[in-house]
């Protein structure tokens, strides 16, 4: 394919109409590779922009009147670099059909270039049935280890999807024989459904499972009888499948080992996923776990080093606010009481203070106990943990024994145990469970199990499922995490490490400031009740 296009994305005002674009950014093609350098600029509309929206993308009314061009400006020159080529957008019915063609109306600008096709539907089709669950670009992103691009920027945006793209969508596309653009474009718009089905009795199940379970097809085809126009295209498209023969589409699946392998960067496609196949994939899908996990306890490390500075420095601050809002609390019930129900009533608020104010205590000790000697783990840990980790993952089977209530109490025990180690940082207790887990669980008393591997294609397949899940589910928990605030200022602290000092010091001034503030209101509490019964309790 050698045809010139035009990606492209937006941030902007939100989803509900008038939609304004904040941040326009786009990158010239040709084929599936860069034409020349890309294009971005911020639009300065003169309005406010609602929180919500400036919580995604960073962008404020401050900031585009600073770094912002007029719209009218920015649309000229976007003209010039776009000339009258088509464009592709990840969420093209909603960069171009929602925010720019109105957007373009409202300015009274003629369009710019022509409407493509979109590329989360190549990708929807390409990757079916999808491995990572979704087809969100930073889910998939970091699926198939795709490089930091800084997500919801526009332009960061923007380079993720050429990523995707050249190194996920390129080589399963060559795989169907999709060379031109035009082949492309109409793969993208042909009538088509997941193969999972995505609701109903069997959500999640592959419509292709009808060839052998009966309820599977029998429910096709009751939604193919539906009533409901869409939902009866739909089931007439399914069996229609069945009908033809037509087998699993060709799926993109991680690497299977630390070096990669296929046709991309770290990534296998494999046709009709049959017991050998499923074995691979359940391979390849332990690696990614195993990353994963190593990546998240290294992680974790940054941001419990940076929360053990943060309370070791600051906790006598927050235990004194957290005590006076208690006290303060406590005497208003004390007077509420006093005026509602009497003096003895109001008495009994003393022992009601003072047992929350020693578990207030006991929560400080535990958390001062937990952060206890966390610190970054240093490159020998972080070595070990993927070592250990490659081991651990293959432990994992949620539903192995499922039938024996001992034996699913074993495993749920012993998940937990490596869980909770997890999340202390607790490598040495890891590297006993990895190196003889049998000899971990008589030590505990539990009920043996054995560990041994699925060898099914039912066990295979669940087993692959629960760990596609369980990858999602770390990636959320990666996300979460890097979100934190902790997160971030470990990130300030690598390049300069006075930060988490000049950090100590602004919290410090808030919170003299809080518990200044805090003090005189318990005195005004205080001295209300001296004034009714003549004593302050407590």
């Amino acid at each position: 394919m050698n045809t010139r296009w035009i990606l492209l994305d937006t941030e902007t005002t939100g989803l509900s109409q008038p939609i304004f674009a904040v941040e326009l950014a786009a990158q010239k093609m040709r084929g599936w590779e860069r034409d020349g350098e890309p294009f971005r600029r911020l639009l300065n509309h003169g309005l406010a922009i609602p929180p919500e929206a400036s919580r995604v993308h960073g962008y404020t009314r401050e900031i585009l009147e600073r770094d912002g061009n007029p719209p009218e400006e920015v649309y000229r020159e976007f003209e010039r670099y776009v000339g009258g080529l088509p464009a592709v957008a990840y969420h093209l019915e909603y960069d171009w059909d929602a925010v720019l063609r109105p957007e373009w109306k409202r300015l009274g600008i003629e369009p710019i270039g022509t409407r493509g096709f979109c590329a989360l539907k190549l990708a929807q089709r390409l990757l079916d049935p999808v491995p990572a669950g979704n087809c969100k670009l930073q889910t998939l992103r970091q699926y198939y280890r795709l490089p930091e691009r800084g997500a919801h920027t526009a332009l960061g945006d923007v380079e993720t999807v050429i990523d995707l793209m050249q190194q996920v969508l390129h080589p399963l596309a060559e795989k169907r024989g999709l060379e031109t653009w035009d082949a492309l474009r109409q793969f993208s718009e042909d009538v088509w459904y997941p193969s999972r089905l995505p609701f109903g009795k069997f959500k999640g199940r592959l419509y292709q499972e009808a060839g052998e379970d009966t309820g599977v097809k029998s429910w096709l085809e009751w939604l193919a009888e539906s009533s409901n126009e869409k939902s009866s295209k739909m089931g007439l498209w399914y069996l229609a499948q069945l009908a033809a023969g037509v087998t699993l589409e060709d799926t993109a699946l991680l690497d299977l080992d630390d070096k990669g392998v296929g046709s991309g960067a770290g990534l296998v496609v494999l046709q009709h996923a049959e017991i050998e196949q499923y074995r691979r994939l359940v391979e390849a899908a332990r690696n990614r776990l195993a990353d994963l996990e190593s990546e998240f306890g290294v992680e974790k490390s940054k941001v419990d080093s940076v929360r053990a500075k943060l309370f070791g420095a600051l906790r006598s601050y927050y235990q004194e606010r957290d005590r006076l809002r208690l006290l303060i609390q406590y005497r208003e019930v004390f007077i509420h009481r006093l005026l509602s129900d009497g003096e003895e009533a109001a008495e009994k608020t003393t022992g009601d203070y003072q047992r929350e104010s020693q578990e207030k205590d006991q929560e400080y000790d535990s958390t001062a106990s937990a952060l206890e000697g966390k610190r970054e783990l240093n490159e020998e840990e972080t070595a070990n943990l993927k070592k250990l980790w490659k081991k651990l993952v293959r432990m994992f089977h949620p539903d192995q024994y499922e039938h024996d209530e001992e034996k699913r109490k074993t495993y749920e025990r012993l998940t937990q145990a490596i869980n909770e180690a997890r999340d202390r940082g607790d490598i040495e207790l890891l590297e006993m469970i990895a190196k003889d887990p049998q000899a971990f669980i008589l030590k505990q008393g539990w009920a043996a199990v054995s560990l041994d591997g699925s060898n099914t294609l039912h066990e295979l397949r669940s087993l692959y499922e629960h760990l596609r899940a369980r990858i999602l589910e770390l990636i959320e928990t990666l996300d979460e995490l890097r979100a934190s605030p902790d997160y971030a200022i470990f990130c300030y602290a690598e390049k300069d490490d006075s930060v988490i000092r000049d950090v100590i010091e602004a919290q410090k001034g808030e919170l003299e400031k809080e518990i200044g503030e805090l003090e005189a209101e318990a005195k005004k509490k205080a001295a209300e009740i001296e004034e009714l019964v003549g004593k302050s309790p407590f």
